[in-house]
């Protein structure tokens, strides 16, 4: 019987340390290839949430960018409106979002900025939930009273209301808006006593306004324009430091007196926080395109002031604006919602 032969084998040639280290190295960089590169963003269309109705400034602005992203990037930008719970549900769907670049939201003042101290159960956390992408727009509110109402000047209103306390009654749209806040932050500076009236919207308080039921608003300065030149209502100050450029005849609070007072709204870009880099700069650039070109134009008849800037500043202005808020609910006792 014939013995087996035995198996052969065949030698593999060695791989030389050169090639060994290439092969690592292509090995290493593979999970890096696998994500589409942002290069490719956006291949699809990509909504843009703002967490309040149709309508109001903040989504006029969001359906202003989204136009000219559009344009500039050849994808669309569309407006997906999530109303309710004063901004928080349409924030919180963002921060649930796939962080691809594809879910945007048009940020303001109330659902980030003052919901960490107003809400005692905030699904989220602005700072750490949220990527900065470019601040748009400022939003002054303005001192307006009811034609009815004997004051002039801040100075006069400041008297008026010291002499009258718990008399004198404001509207907002709702507990935590900047209108509320603009409020608080005047009685806790001039001890005045004054009563709030909380509202759905800023569309129905300034139709109490109008009607005498009533006295005072610190509203927008986008809903404000309109009444202001119509003669329904008396501006009295902007809550801005600087005076806005919308009413520059207009003084502010602090040179009225109130040395210090500072309070205003805004309108920025925001992504979910693990959104790539580069995106967050690709749109934080052609952002800061539109402002220097026809939508400053756009913004200011709004009664918008135009921000601009990096998405660091905007993150740094973010952090601030939180603190802000804290310490006038501190301050202003007010109860957690």
């Amino acid at each position: 019987m014939p013995t087996a032969s035995p198996p052969v084998v065949t030698a593999v040639p060695a791989l030389s340390v050169a090639s060994a280290a290439a092969l690592a190295a292509a090995l290493a960089a593979w999970p890096q290839l696998a994500p589409a590169q942002p290069g490719a963003w956006p291949s699809r269309p990509t909504r843009i949430v703002v967490a309040f109705p149709p309508g109001g400034s903040i989504d006029t602005v969001a359906r202003l960018t989204g136009q000219r992203l559009s344009d500039a990037l050849g994808q669309p930008f569309v407006v997906d409106n999530r109303a309710g719970a004063a901004g928080i549900i349409g924030t919180d769907a963002v921060v649930r979002a796939a962080p691809d670049g594809y879910t945007l939201l048009m940020g303001s003042a109330a659902a980030i900025s003052s919901a960490p101290s107003v809400y005692a159960k905030l699904p989220y956390d602005p700072l750490r939930d949220l990527a900065p992408v470019a601040l748009v727009a400022n939003q002054p509110n303005v001192l307006i009273v009811h034609p009815s109402v004997p004051a002039r000047s801040v100075k006069e209103f400041i008297a008026l209301a010291r002499a009258r306390p718990g008399t004198l009654n404001y509207g907002s749209s709702g507990i935590g808006a900047t209108q509320h806040m603009s409020a608080e932050l005047f009685a806790m500076m001039t001890g005045a006593q004054i009563v709030h009236v909380p509202y759905k919207g800023g569309a129905p308080a300034m139709a109490d306004l109008l009607g005498g039921q009533i006295d005072f608003m610190f509203d927008t300065a986008p809903s404000s324009v309109p009444m202001v030149k119509a003669g329904k209502v008396r501006p009295l100050a902007v809550t801005s430091r600087d005076r806005s450029k919308v009413f520059p005849d207009l003084p502010t609070l602090d040179e009225s007196g109130l040395k210090g007072y500072e309070l205003r709204g805004w309108i920025g870009l925001m992504a979910p926080a693990a959104v790539q880099r580069e995106i967050v700069l690709r749109l934080n650039g052609e952002v800061q395109k539109m402002l220097g070109a026809d939508l400053r134009a756009r913004l200011f008849d709004l009664g918008l002031d135009v921000a601009g800037g990096s998405p660091e500043s905007f993150g740094a202005f973010i952090k601030a604006d939180i603190a802000r808020y804290a310490a006038i609910v501190k301050a202003a006792r007010i109860p957690p919602q």
